[in-house]
């Protein structure tokens, strides 16, 4: 059965840290605390991002949803402005912004958008590493 932790937050940058608050506290609830929850969070920093950046929709929230489950985690960012679909970007070299996406597409192992008949989610996911088996000698 899958492990799941949703949140919501306003659509202002001010809570972006909030957003990534709570995704380090669901990881490492679920024992994740190594690279993997660095590249989780910082994806989830760049995905929320976007969508309190770019939501047009007036006193909107952004969900975040981590789903892991059969040795994937995956990571939600949900806004209601379903329209303004993501799209990556070449910033030049003196713009500050338009990174964020080419960062998720390096984070993570997939990551992709889906229209719903009110909100766009955009989605990363990314592999569990596999646990780490004990080195075993062969005897003659």
């Amino acid at each position: 059965m899958p492990s799941t932790e949703t949140f919501r937050i306003p659509t202002h940058r001010r809570h972006v840290p909030t957003a990534r608050h709570y995704v380090r506290k669901a990881l490492a609830g679920w024992g994740i605390t190594d690279e993997l929850a660095e590249r989780a969070t910082l994806s989830a920093n760049e995905l929320v991002t976007n969508a309190v950046s770019h939501c047009r929709v007036s006193h909107a929230r952004v969900r975040v949803t981590l789903i892991l489950c059969h040795g994937e985690l995956v990571l939600e960012v949900s806004d209601p402005d379903r329209d303004r679909l993501p799209s990556p970007r070449c910033p030049g070299l003196d713009e500050e912004g338009g990174r964020g996406l080419a960062l998720v597409d390096a984070l993570a192992d997939a990551w992709g958008h889906r229209q719903g008949p009110y909100t766009k989610t955009v989605w990363a996911r990314f592999t569990l590493p596999l646990p780490e088996t004990p080195h075993v000698l062969d005897h003659p």
